[in-house]
């Protein structure tokens, strides 16, 4: 399976009445989507270090954020698959990109762990890196917002 099979996995689960859907290739990857109550989708892929394992998504439908809603500048760079988000290209390493950073289009700003696949993710846009929206080890889902970036 690859992540466009994810993807149209994914669409067809949030368009049905079906809540759960697990599927294993004949490689052993096992995937399983499940619904949450906001209707988002999660998936689990074995792994062989568990500190990596991602983590289902669950949302707390009683959280009410009670906070105006503020006029937010600059554009975001959002996540192209579901995986694990990580900050860095390995677990010593320092971040790609930190706070006040400034990147073009081409600069790698995260990894995104897919399928055992370590996908470097570039930024798309060019700016000040102003705000940090994910921490390592953080599941991410497909459009997720990862980073905002002012130009």
């Amino acid at each position: 399976m690859n992540i466009v099979h994810i993807k149209e996995l994914i669409a067809i689960l949030e368009g049905s009445k079906l809540n759960k859907l697990t599927l294993k290739d004949e490689n052993g990857c096992e995937i399983h989507l499940e619904k949450a109550l906001a209707h988002t989708a999660s998936m689990t892929v074995p792994h062989s270090h568990p500190a990596q394992e991602m983590a289902h998504f669950h949302s707390s439908p009683g959280f009410v954020n009670k906070a105006p809603l503020q006029e937010v500048s600059g554009e975001y760079v959002t996540s192209p698959m579901v995986g694990t988000f990580y900050s860095a290209q390995a677990p010593n390493a320092p971040a790609l990109i930190k706070l006040g950073d400034v990147i073009s289009e081409n600069t790698v700003v995260c990894i995104i762990e897919a399928m055992k696949v370590m996908n470097e993710i570039k930024s798309g846009v060019k700016g000040k890196v102003v705000e940090i929206c994910y921490s390592n080890g953080e599941s991410v889902e497909f459009g997720t917002k990862l980073f905002r970036v002012e130009s």
